[in-house]
């Protein structure tokens, strides 16, 4: 498991030997952001670092995202099925704008380092090869002792960061496959978890005994869901056992008129639409900062 700065064996500018990879977004992201057509521009005087995190399972590769000065709460976000890759970071870089300490980890760093995939715009669900890449990666996840494992080390990482307050609680959010994640986190560490956030959340309530809803009574952060419509028509039940899940901590579960993914800008188009949807995810947005704000103190 992390024990912080010791962890942070490649590129940490505060570790001795440390990669000079790590900048400043101000002078370099800028430019890299426009070069990749990436959707969210980069915040003024936030530092990126590539980080590596040994779990005990292995070293995770990953992205650490910070304000240039301060302490900060963290906020842990787990990716969709295409993991860590420039999309992901983007968003990992636009939540440190908004004032906190970001981890964006690589979840399939047992299998490889990331990126497994550039972009998912590319991606055809109806493409075999495709999905036979795909469908091991997240597979690695399937159990929740796992994730568990690996949201331990996450939390003990950001804790163990000078660019992190411990006296805040910690916030993570989850996309897609991500939405699982958080609600395994914030059953795993739940001191630390001040507020969790699922955006198209995928397998939240399921008929199976290690369904993560049922982990419910171990969580105590704010929590908010934020479902796809399509994924409610085919799952209207859900929204409401986890409203009952979850209702001995403050929580919001909203439907959305969006598709599944409509939060992350590299979603492929589907059926000649594209699944992004820029009103929406900042509508999400809004929602996100907004829990931050209440759970993070």
């Amino acid at each position: 498991m992390s024990d912080g700065k010791d962890d942070s064996e490649a590129t940490g500018s505060d570790v001795p030997g440390a990669s000079r990879r790590d900048f400043l977004a101000a002078s370099v992201a800028a430019g890299l952001t426009a070069a990749a057509g990436r959707a969210f521009a980069a915040q003024p005087s936030i530092v990126e670092q590539d980080v590596t995190i040994r779990t005990p399972d292995g070293t995770c590769d990953a992205a650490f995202f910070h304000p240039a000065t301060g302490k900060h709460a963290a906020v842990l976000v787990w990716p969709d099925a295409f993991g860590l890759r420039p999309a992901m970071r983007d968003i990992g870089r636009r939540v440190a704008g908004e004032g906190y300490a970001v981890l964006v980890p690589n979840p399939y760093y047992r299998l490889s380092k990331s990126p497994q995939f550039m972009t998912g715009a590319t991606f055809d669900f109806s493409n075999q090869a495709q999905m036979a890449q795909l469908q091991p990666l997240m597979g690695s996840l399937k159990d929740n002792a796992v994730v568990e494992r690996d949201a331990a080390a996450y939390v003990a990482f950001l804790d163990g960061r000078s660019e992190v307050d411990r006296a805040k609680k910690i916030g993570t959010q989850g996309y897609c496959m991500g939405g699982r994640l958080v609600v395994i986190t914030a059953a795993t560490v739940p001191d630390r978890i001040g507020a969790g956030a699922s955006f198209h959340g995928g397998g939240l309530v399921t008929d199976k005994p290690d369904s993560p809803h049922l982990l419910a009574p171990r969580v105590k952060a704010r929590m908010y869901f934020g479902v796809a419509s399509n994924d409610d028509a085919r799952q209207p039940d859900a929204k409401v056992k986890l409203k009952e899940a979850f209702a001995r901590v403050p929580t919001e579960v909203e439907v959305y008129p969006a598709k599944h993914g409509w939060c992350v800008p590299d979603m492929p188009v589907e059926n000649g639409t594209p699944i992004y949807d820029k009103a929406q995810a900042e509508r999400a947005w809004g929602k996100l900062v907004a829990l931050y704000k209440a759970g993070l103190a």
